[in-house]
């Protein structure tokens, strides 16, 4: 069985532009820094897993419509077996190196990385923008350690959507406000993104 090269940057690398706890509305620096040529590469991801010398990038798009959210519950097949069966509001995954162009890695690749997750994961009836919105991390557990969220907010032009992967259940779009009444059952990173998206009223720029 091949094994998956994942996107990484030293954790040194992150601490010297900027370490936090949270969610950075202030990304443009830290995006520009991994992106400089050798500042990201690919590890194995069964060694990535356990490194937190590293951080995986991982896009984590977060889908609105008509200012309501897309939350749903992660599936049995959930890639990291360590989230699955929570609620969520964040689609992605890893960026592996099968995303490299001719010209090497760069942030053209990272973009065509996120559109494949999305198209992979989701089947939109629609069009659909994106921007970066943000970063999230989160050193309080196992899981978080290793890995450094890309926020993309994703708005449709519909809420004609369905999952291409069963490790999306029971999809459904909900305000702003039940999503925050409701945090305590969201993973961590769904929950650092919510009351950003509150506090910071994101979803009204």
């Amino acid at each position: 069985m091949s094994v998956e090269n994942i996107l990484v940057v030293r954790r040194s690398l992150f601490d010297e532009v900027g370490a936090f706890q949270g969610f950075c509305c202030d990304s443009d620096r830290h995006l520009r820094a991994f992106f400089l040529p050798g500042n990201s590469f690919f590890l194995p991801r069964p060694d990535a897993e356990q490194d937190p010398s590293h951080k995986q990038l991982i896009p984590y798009c977060v889908f609105v419509h008509a200012g309501k959210v897309l939350r749903y519950t992660r599936g049995g097949s959930s890639g990291e077996k360590r989230l699955a069966s929570k609620m969520s509001i964040g689609i992605g995954g890893h960026v592996n190196d099968s995303d490299v162009g001719a010209n090497g890695f760069d942030e053209a690749g990272y973009k065509a990385s996120v559109h494949r997750e999305i198209s992979e994961e989701l089947h939109i009836n629609g069009t659909y923008t994106d921007r970066i919105i943000g970063l999230i991390n989160d050193d309080s557990n196992e899981v978080g350690k290793v890995h450094l969220g890309v926020v993309h907010l994703v708005t449709l032009s519909t809420d004609d959507v369905t999952p291409g992967e069963a490790a999306i259940a029971d999809p459904a779009f909900v305000s702003l406000d039940d999503l925050v009444q409701d945090v305590e059952h969201l993973e961590t990173w769904s929950q650092i993104v919510a009351e950003a998206l509150d506090s910071f009223e994101l979803l009204k720029q």
